[in-house]
C-alpha cells in the first residue's frame, strides 16, 4: 500500500512539475530581431553567421557633413563564398534616416578579407548599421 501511494505522489509531483514547463511556447531568441536595431555589424541568416565575421570598421564624416564607413569583412571558411551587404544609415538616436545602400554582391576567396565603403547620401546620418545576408 505505502509503494502505491508512494508511486502516485511519485506521478503527482512530475505532473505538477510538467504544468510549470514553458514548453514548446517558450519564447525564442528574442534579441535576433532587435539586433539591427542595437549593432553596427548584423549577419542575417545561419550561415553567414558560421562563414563571416568582421575585423572592423571604421566610420568618420566627410567635409560635406556625410557619413563614411568602411567595414572589413573576412570569410572565416577554407573555401570561397559569396555574401550580400548593405548599409543602413541613422541618426543620433538610432532611427533610419531613410538612407539605405541597395545589397551589393561581395565574393571573399579562402580566408580572406575585403573592405568594403558606404557613404551616406544626405548629412543627417550618424550611426550605421551593416548587414550581412547569403547570396541570393
Amino acid at each position: 500500500m505505502k509503494k502505491i501511494l508512494l508511486s502516485l505522489a511519485g506521478v503527482a509531483a512530475l505532473a505538477f512539475l510538467a504544468g510549470c514547463s514553458t514548453g514548446p511556447y517558450a519564447p525564442k531568441d528574442t534579441t535576433k530581431y532587435t539586433l539591427e536595431n542595437t549593432e553596427a555589424f548584423v549577419l542575417m541568416d545561419k550561415h553567414v553567421q558560421r562563414s563571416v565575421t568582421s575585423t572592423g570598421i571604421q566610420k568618420r564624416v566627410n567635409d560635406d557633413g556625410r557619413l563614411e564607413v568602411v567595414a572589413n569583412i573576412k570569410n572565416r571558411e577554407n573555401r570561397r563564398i559569396q555574401v550580400q551587404v548593405s548599409c543602413v544609415f541613422k541618426d543620433e538616436q538610432n532611427f533610419s534616416t531613410g538612407d539605405e545602400t541597395p545589397w551589393q554582391t561581395l565574393i571573399l576567396g579562402e580566408s580572406t578579407t575585403e573592405a568594403v565603403n558606404f557613404k551616406s547620401m544626405n548629412n543627417q546620418a550618424r550611426n550605421f548599421t551593416i548587414r550581412v545576408r547569403q547570396a541570393r
